[in-house]
C-alpha cells in the first residue's frame, strides 16, 4: 500500500510539473523569443520606425525588431565586416550607397511579392536586389524669415545658387561627404551642361557661378539649424523630409521643387545575404513596402513613401503639391557612373573647391 501511494503521488507530481511546463511555454512572455535586427539612420527615421511602425509588425509576428542606427556608411561598413555571418537582417541605405552594398555582394535578391508591383517602377532596383522605402527629393530649401525681410520671391531653379542677390546667404553642403551637396552640384552640372559622365562644367564654371555666393560649405546638414536661426543660411539644397524636420524644430524654412527637377534621393532596403533568418527578414521587407506601414511612416515622421497606394497627412500633401506630378519630373542620377568616379570626384571637390 505505501509503495502504491508513493507511485501515484510521483505520477501526479509529474502532471502537475508537465502541465506547469506547457503553460509557461505557451505564455506570450516565453514564446517572443526571435529578434530581427534592421539598420537604418538614427534620429527622426528611427523613431518613426520604432514608436509607430515596427511595433505592428512585432505584434503581428511575435518577434522584436531591434534597429542598429547609423549612417548609410556606417550599416555598409557592419555588412561588409561581418559578411560571412551578418547580425543584421534588413538594411536600409541611401541609394548611392545601396548600389555600392549590391555590387560588394551583401545583398540578396527580394522575393518575388505582390507589394513590389505597388512601387513607383524606379523604386525597384535592378534584378529586385532591393528597393526603395522612401522618396526624397533633393530641392532647394530656403529660409523664409529672411527671405521676407529681403523682400525676395521664393527661389524657383537650381541656378538661384548662382544669383550674386544671394552672395553670403548661400551654405551648400560638401559634394565629397554629403548626397544633398553632390544632388546640387550635379544638377547645377546639367544645367551647365554636363552629366555624369562629364563633370566638367560644373567644376570649372563653379568658381565663376555658384562660388562666389557660398558662406560656407557644411560636411553635413547638421550644422543648418543654426545657420538659419542666426540667418547666415538663406538658401541650401534640402529635401522636403528635412525641411519638414526642420519645421518642427520651428526654423522658419520651406522647400520648393526646382523647375528643372528635383533630384532623386531613395532610402533602399535591402534584405541582407546570409543573415541568421533570411525567411522572416524578406516578410519584414515586404511589410516595410507596404502601404500601411508607408502611411504610419509618412504620419509618424513625414517620410514620403514610394508605395503608390500609401498616404499622407493632409498637410504633408499640402506642402508637397502633387507627388505624381513631381515624381515625372525628376532627375535620375547614375549612381554606377558616380561611383565609380567618385573618389577622383572627391578628391578634385576638396582641392578645388573647398580649398
Amino acid at each position: 500500500m505505501k509503495l502504491s501511494r508513493t507511485r501515484r503521488s510521483i505520477a501526479r507530481i509529474s502532471s502537475v510539473a508537465a502541465i506547469a511546463a506547457f503553460s509557461v511555454a505557451s505564455s506570450p512572455a516565453w514564446s517572443q523569443s526571435k529578434t530581427i535586427y534592421i539598420g537604418m539612420n538614427g534620429g527622426p527615421m528611427e523613431k518613426a520606425y520604432t514608436s509607430q511602425v515596427l511595433p505592428d509588425f512585432e505584434k503581428a509576428n511575435n518577434v522584436k525588431v531591434v534597429v542598429v542606427p547609423g549612417t548609410s556608411s556606417d550599416v555598409l561598413a557592419k555588412l561588409l565586416a561581418n559578411r560571412n555571418s551578418p547580425q543584421i537582417h534588413v538594411a536600409f541605405l541611401d541609394d548611392g550607397v545601396m548600389a555600392r552594398a549590391v555590387s560588394m555582394g551583401v545583398c540578396q535578391k527580394l522575393d518575388d511579392a505582390p507589394v513590389l508591383k505597388e512601387l513607383y517602377p524606379f523604386a525597384r532596383l535592378k534584378d529586385d536586389m532591393g528597393a526603395g522605402v522612401q522618396l526624397g527629393m533633393t530641392g532647394v530649401g530656403y529660409n523664409t524669415k529672411l527671405f521676407k525681410e529681403k523682400g525676395w520671391a521664393p527661389p524657383t531653379s537650381w541656378m538661384d545658387f548662382a544669383n550674386p542677390k544671394y552672395k553670403g546667404n548661400v551654405v551648400f553642403q560638401s559634394a565629397s561627404s554629403s548626397t544633398f551637396g553632390l544632388h546640387g552640384f550635379l544638377a547645377i552640372n546639367r544645367i551647365l551642361g554636363g552629366s555624369e559622365k562629364n563633370v566638367e562644367p560644373g567644376f570649372s564654371k563653379w568658381a565663376t557661378t555658384v562660388g562666389p555666393n557660398v558662406v560656407e560649405y557644411i560636411p553635413n546638414s547638421a550644422k543648418l539649424s543654426e545657420m538659419i536661426t542666426t540667418g547666415e543660411a538663406g538658401i541650401f539644397p534640402l529635401t522636403p523630409t528635412a525641411i519638414g524636420d526642420l519645421k518642427d524644430k520651428g526654423l522658419p524654412v520651406a522647400y520648393v521643387a526646382p523647375k528643372e527637377g528635383a533630384v532623386l534621393l531613395l532610402v533602399d532596403l535591402c534584405v541582407v545575404k546570409n543573415n541568421p533568418d533570411p525567411a522572416l527578414a524578406q516578410k519584414l521587407a515586404q511589410f516595410l513596402l507596404s502601404a500601411p506601414a508607408q502611411t504610419k511612416a509618412a504620419e509618424a515622421g513625414k517620410q514620403i513613401p514610394t508605395n503608390t497606394h500609401a498616404t499622407m497627412p493632409p498637410d504633408m500633401a499640402k506642402s508637397l503639391g502633387d507627388l505624381n506630378a513631381l515624381v515625372k519630373k525628376v532627375t535620375v542620377v547614375d549612381w554606377d557612373e558616380i561611383n565609380a568616379h567618385r573618389a577622383q570626384w572627391d578628391q578634385r571637390w576638396n582641392q578645388q573647391i573647398e580649398k
